[in-house]
């Protein structure tokens, strides 16, 4: 009897542990350039409209309920047009975003990235501004915003003063130029991701999505 009863303790022991890989969805194949060249596939599915929209069954729901593992890290805008989940042609648990309006990091924004980095072992980190980014726009016509709104502009200024020189669109140029300080930023930001950085096990790169073509230009990859 104690035999049986140990034979099926085993089995639920392993059945558990078999659930628990699977909601942890361990891709030992995962690295920074397999997650950075499938966003670039993804991406272009979604500017030619020929998307694959993976990851969306039953399945593939019941998976995740216990756990999750993306291959992807994205801090984007929190602009309408601009979700991550539809540019990279992605699905249920493939990538893990962190939305605010113009893509800036405060503490907020910085924790959740560290989290995704540190406990989810994400091996790759997007920061994706937009063409016409409203917040960029407001910051780049001046003023300190309205309520809240404020915070954002202030954290928007470096990227305005340091483009205002540039020649060209104002806004367009502050996009990018606020892409890259932000990646400057999360690069060497203490004492996790410039850590995880330093180790090779974060890479940390821009983007720009055109709101007309779909596509998305990558700064520094």
């Amino acid at each position: 009897m104690s035999r049986f009863i140990s034979a099926g303790l085993l089995t639920i022991v392993l059945f558990s542990a078999s659930l628990l890989c699977i909601g942890r969805r361990t891709e030992n194949g995962v690295t920074s350039d397999s997650a950075l060249a499938e966003l670039k596939e993804g991406n272009a599915h979604h500017a030619e409209h020929r998307y694959k929209h993976p990851h969306e069954t039953a399945d593939r729901l019941r998976e995740l309920a216990s756990g999750q593992a993306p291959h992807a890290e994205i801090l984007s805008c929190a602009d309408s047009r601009v979700p991550p989940e539809l540019i990279f042609d992605q699905g249920l648990g493939d990538i893990f975003v962190v939305r605010v309006a113009g893509n800036v990091a405060g503490d907020s924004e910085l924790g959740s990235l560290e989290y995704g980095a540190e406990h989810l072992h994400i091996p790759l980190l997007v920061v994706l501004g937009h063409q016409h980014c409203g917040a960029v726009t407001a910051a780049v016509e001046g003023g300190e915003g309205e309520g809240h709104i404020s915070a954002l502009v202030h954290l928007l200024r470096p990227a305005v003063e340091q483009s205002k020189a540039m020649p060209g669109d104002r806004v367009e140029n502050a996009v990018t130029v606020n892409v890259n300080l932000v990646v400057s930023q999360l690069r060497s930001s203490t004492p996790i991701l410039s850590k995880l950085v330093k180790e090779g096990k974060l890479r940390i790169v821009g983007a720009v999505y055109s709101l007309e073509t779909g596509k998305v230009t990558w700064l520094n990859d």
